[in-house]
């Protein structure tokens, strides 16, 4: 599902970062979800719940599209904020497509400054990524093994310039929600081989 015309590539990457999104969240076991690893810090279901309460509030206050769905899931389990995440994430990319290049280039307010629907969207995907980069980094702190979601990490071998490959955990959404449900499916990881795993060893 795409955009026809000149943003179709905005619509093709919120279309990826949904699926980066909910394989970093299924990354997590249900008892990690409490885990703070600072007093400041964001546990793993916060996180999840400030993806949703900010993706809704920024969806309908500036881009105007309002979602039938509830901002939360009716219960806060791991697997029940990947379905729901999933559905109504599936709902905005729907909306999203469906819309011309004038909306696109149509101003609307971003925190009080009028900017186009276009710039907003970048930065509301980048919001995303920034969150998700945090997750990464509790699910080290965890010890859970780390897919690819840019491109290699120091499980799935390492250094793109070595080489290393990019191993993702899951193809499709729809594939994640239906080994998530039964369990999880976990492809085995080479781990980072026999170079440093960063430039700086």
């Amino acid at each position: 599902m795409a955009t026809s015309g000149t943003y179709a590539f905005l619509t093709d990457s919120y279309a990826t970062e949904r699926l980066k999104t909910l394989t970093v969240w299924a990354g997590f076991r249900d008892a990690d979800l409490g885990f703070r690893c600072a007093d400041r810090a964001r546990t793993p279901l916060e996180h999840m719940v400030h993806q949703c309460v900010s993706e809704d509030t920024w969806m309908r206050r500036m881009f105007g599209l309002e979602s039938p769905a509830t901002v939360l899931p009716a219960v806060e389990t791991r697997l029940a904020f990947l379905q729901h995440y999933a559905l109504v994430s599936a709902e905005r990319l729907a909306r999203l497509t469906e819309q011309a290049d004038e909306w696109w280039t149509g101003e609307t307010a971003f925190f009080g400054v009028p900017r186009s629907r276009a710039w907003v969207f970048v930065r509301r995907i980048a919001h995303t990524a920034h969150h998700r980069g945090q997750l990464t980094v509790l699910l080290r702190l965890l010890g859970r093994d780390v897919y690819s979601t840019y491109g290699p990490s120091a499980d799935t071998g390492g250094l793109f310039v070595n080489e290393a490959p990019t191993i993702y955990r899951y193809p499709t959404v729809e594939a994640l929600l239906e080994a998530e449900a039964h369990g999880g499916d976990h492809p085995p990881l080479p781990g980072p081989g026999t170079k440093p795993a960063t430039e700086r060893p």
